[in-house]
């Protein structure tokens, strides 16, 4: 995976996206998509996992066997619903270390406040899996990636849900070296800084807060 920017046309991931832009979806029923959902992105973001081998016994004989090489990989979540894709990740991926990025939007000036940052040691020798739902502005992920590269991370990926033109185009700006994996590529942002066609806020249809 070497473009900056993949899109998942999977049919399922497809499906269940429509089900979730749906205003109707119920919490629970929203909250369960997103982590059926982000098992099936995994799939696609860590497709390039170094992999080495190990010697291993079969009920039948010896054999070169491969498993993933390296330090295990870290799952940073940018708060809070960077929440939501991560629970489904760890079903896929339980080994992995978990760090936490705590931003919010300032809805005057849509620029993130950052109040939390917390991230497994070693982050340089990790791959590092940042997940957020939304990339609208892309301010906050921009500032997250921003962290994640103080901290000493050198080979970062970033997963969402659904990305606006504007914010593939400012990390792109900001951290050409960073892929971006997402379901969906939209049509553009409102005045709002809201993602359109988009599914609302993420966060608040998974937490039942809106």
């Amino acid at each position: 995976m070497t473009q900056h920017l993949t899109v998942v046309d999977h049919p399922l991931v497809q499906h269940k996206l429509t089900l979730m832009r749906k205003k109707e979806t119920s919490t629970a029923e929203f909250r369960q998509l997103l982590r059926e959902v982000s098992q099936l992105l995994a799939y696609e973001v860590t497709r390039d996992l170094p992999l080495t081998s190990q010697l291993i016994e079969t009920p039948m004989q010896e054999m070169d066997a491969p498993v993933l090489a390296g330090h295990k990989l870290a799952l940073v979540s940018i708060l809070r619903a960077g929440n939501g894709l991560l629970d489904g990740m760890l079903e896929l991926i339980p080994s992995a270390r978990v760090g936490f990025v705590g931003l919010y939007r300032d809805e005057e000036t849509l620029e993130p406040v950052q109040y939390y940052f917390k991230v497994p040691p070693q982050l340089g020798k990790r791959p590092v899996i940042a997940v957020d739902p939304m990339l609208a502005t892309g301010n906050s992920s921009v500032a997250a990636i921003d962290l994640l590269k103080q901290a000493g991370a050198t080979n970062i990926h970033f997963l969402c849900l659904l990305a606006s033109p504007e914010g593939v185009a400012r990390m792109k700006e900001a951290h050409p070296d960073v892929p971006i994996v997402t379901a969906a590529l939209d049509d553009c942002l409102n005045e709002q800084g809201y993602i359109v066609p988009g599914l609302g806020d993420a966060g608040d249809r998974m937490f039942g807060t809106k």
